[in-house]
């Protein structure tokens, strides 16, 4: 097995750049925050480009659509194309918060950069500053302003920022999707990957150097979902139907919550920034929203365990019987369900994040869909549409 490289200057970070034409006056301005790159107006974006990957970016005031064409990032609120870089296909990509750094890695039938290498871009001198050699194909990248965090198929790499050198070489079970998690903010990163047997994870406390296994699920691990502050996990296995809430100091099982009965594929967990409510996406093309116990000081809506507590009330006062298959239907019938729904095309991916507007969601659509959304924390029910765009036609 190849043994992994890096070869850079060292980094530094930069203020956004007061020249580009995306500066505002007011530093907390979204388009400002999610980019300080400065988009070429020039460029022109092929109307048969396919997307490779789609991700939200830290604190998801921006997104990122890497196609086999190019990259484009988007402020989320509000909705504007804020970077468009062409030339070949980009696999993955990540920029640092409120900086002019971005990390791209080549992808698809035409790939801009070799896939096994990780680009770092500077805006600000327009050049690239530094490279990460890999072993293997890259499949994600995450920035923060301590580390680099890559991951590959068995094997995830962290780098120290400044000088790139390589921090830790962790394996991991067989990974074609990439899965992991990284927390966008605080002083002690956590790192999330699959660990080396079926439905575990491990979580990584970078500081402490110290290292936790969850055995989470008994099938394979689907989808993983972390706080902003690295303290709450959520994860999916590939049977869909439940969804489980961990502490990551500690690994203690909270809560888990019911997608549904029959098996889906989850593609997206996201938790708000308080950590009261955490959306699902699955390809039954319906996004939920559930309310959340982990936190004491927000305690959540009640509603769903109020309606399921009606029903398995009447269920079990109307078919005595039902005793008689203990541990299937009164477990399903106590499962807690989602608080809010939203309808979609089901032959789409999508993922979700929660928006920076009171009790709004984000959709993002591997075919090019952009949604917003909000919900009622009390009512619950059907969320309301408030916004649709489709990205891939954007100028």
């Amino acid at each position: 097995m190849a043994t992994p490289s890096a070869f850079s200057s060292p980094l530094s970070l930069s203020a956004p750049n007061p020249h580009s034409s995306n500066t505002n006056s007011d530093s907390n301005s979204p388009t400002t925050a999610s980019s300080g790159l400065n988009p070429n107006p020039n460029q022109s974006h092929s109307p048969s480009s396919s997307l490779l990957n789609l991700a939200f970016g830290h604190d998801h005031s921006f997104f990122s659509a890497c196609t086999d064409h190019g990259l484009r990032v988007f402020s989320c609120d509000p909705f504007a194309e804020v970077y468009c870089r062409d030339g070949g296909g980009i696999g993955a990509a990540d920029m640092l918060s409120r900086s002019n750094l971005l990390a791209v890695v080549g992808g698809g039938p035409n790939p801009q950069f070799s896939p096994n290498k990780v680009k770092l871009w500077c805006d600000v001198q327009g050049r690239f500053v530094g490279e990460l050699a890999c072993s293997s194909a890259v499949l994600a990248v995450r920035l923060r302003r301590d580390l680099i965090a890559v991951v590959m198929e068995r094997k995830a790499l962290v780098f120290n920022f400044g000088d790139l050198r390589i921090l830790r070489v962790i394996e991991t079970a067989a990974n074609p999707k990439g899965l992991w998690a990284v927390s966008e903010w605080g002083w002690s990163a956590v790192l999330v990957f699959l660990g080396s047997r079926r439905g575990e994870v491990r979580i990584e406390h970078h500081a402490s150097r110290r290292t936790k296994y969850i055995e989470a699920h008994e099938s394979d691990i689907a989808c993983l979902g972390l706080t902003q502050d690295g303290r709450f996990l959520a994860t999916a296995s590939t049977k869909g139907t439940l969804v489980r809430v961990f502490r990551t100091a500690d690994g203690t099982l909270l809560q888990e919550v019911r997608r549904g009965v029959n098996k889906a594929e989850i593609h997206s967990l996201a938790f708000s920034s308080t950590s009261q409510w955490l959306a699902v996406s699955s390809d039954k093309g319906t996004v939920h929203v559930f309310s959340l116990k982990v936190n004491s000081e927000n305690p959540g809506n009640v509603k769903s365990r109020n309606v399921l507590s009606y029903y398995t009330l009447a269920v079990t006062s109307l078919i005595p019987s039902l005793s008689s298959i203990k541990g299937v239907l009164p477990k399903y019938f106590s499962s807690e369900w989602s608080v809010a729904q939203f309808r979609l095309v089901e032959s789409s991916p999508y993922i979700v994040a929660f928006g920076h507007m009171k009790n709004t969601i984000i959709i993002l659509g591997m075919n090019g869909s952009f949604y917003r959304c909000q919900f009622d924390p009390v009512k619950g029910g059907e969320m309301s549409q408030l916004e649709y765009h489709n990205f891939l036609n954007s100028k």
